[in-house]
């Protein structure tokens, strides 16, 4: 249910930017700018819109949308269930799953941070 759910909201919201971006396209042009400015995707100056502009609202950018928030329906935890067991890469370099590396009864402790 929740995937016809997403399927639903991101169809939508790709016709309705496709026809918007058809109507008006200067405006659009305007606000997927602004959205690149959050992003910081318009900072190099041989990544132009042209590029990458004309993509959104595209048949493959429903696509990829699609698969993005689909694949996050299964990295949701909820308390007092069991925890998603989420691919995650190896330093090298193999992909294997979050509860592969659980030991016996043993806690799986994760550590996030960053190295900088």
């Amino acid at each position: 249910l929740q995937k016809i759910l997403i399927l639903l909201h991101v169809t939508t919201c790709v016709i309705v930017g496709k026809t918007l971006m058809i109507l008006f396209p200067n405006a659009m042009k305007r606000y997927i700018l602004k959205q690149g400015e959050k992003s910081r995707m318009n900072t190099n100056p041989k990544f132009s819109y042209e590029n990458w502009g004309p993509t959104f609202f595209s048949f493959e950018y429903l696509l990829f949308v699609l698969k993005v928030k689909w694949k996050r329906l299964e990295d949701e935890a909820y308390e007092g269930h069991p925890a998603p067991n989420t691919p995650v890469v190896t330093v090298k370099g193999e992909v294997r799953h979050l509860l592969d590396f659980m030991r016996d009864n043993r806690p799986l402790i994760l550590n996030f941070g960053s190295c900088t």
